[in-house]
């Protein structure tokens, strides 16, 4: 059977970063996701929240990396939790298990619409997409940088 979900949206608070009685990771957030349509009647598109949920590196990534206001990507599985309440009733959750987080938006757009960025940099494996004035960058591996520059570089493209 196939269960995968994939949304873009902006985090409504900051993720809640917890651990289970064994220490695992989870984080849960809710992100504001506008539906692709307008209401008839008002013009508006309507915004559905969704609850999410990630575990392990996933959960510590969001909940180093993303803040209330910041764009993410969120690719998971939709999950249907029944519980019963504090007045014993029971209830049932649709939540997304996030498997992948990604940004949604550069570090500069959200440094400009006035959300906080993650401050000491990235780290815990996970690089900042590098963004020189080429649009190219060149890998870095073990051996430094594999790639040199080109010493008869004419500008012209080869085909």
């Amino acid at each position: 059977m196939l269960n995968r979900i994939i949304l873009m949206g902006r985090l409504t608070r900051d993720p809640e970063l917890r651990h289970t009685q064994t220490g695992t990771p989870v984080a849960s957030f809710s992100l504001a996701v506008d539906r692709d349509f307008k209401d008839k009647q008002t013009g508006e598109k309507a915004t559905d929240f969704i609850d999410v949920v990630a575990w392990r590196q996933t959960a510590e990534f969001v909940s180093r990396f993303f803040t209330k206001g910041r764009m993410a990507v969120v690719e998971g599985r939709l999950q249907l939790r029944d519980y019963t309440d504090r007045d014993g009733n029971k209830r049932r959750a649709a939540e997304v298990v996030a498997d992948n987080v990604y940004f949604g938006d550069s570090k500069k757009d959200a440094e400009a619409g006035g959300y906080s960025a993650p401050a000491g940099g990235f780290g815990g494996g996970y690089a900042a997409p590098a963004a020189p004035s080429t649009g190219y960058a060149a890998p870095s591996g073990p051996a430094g940088n594999e790639f040199g520059d080109l010493a008869d570089d004419d500008g012209e493209l080869p085909f």
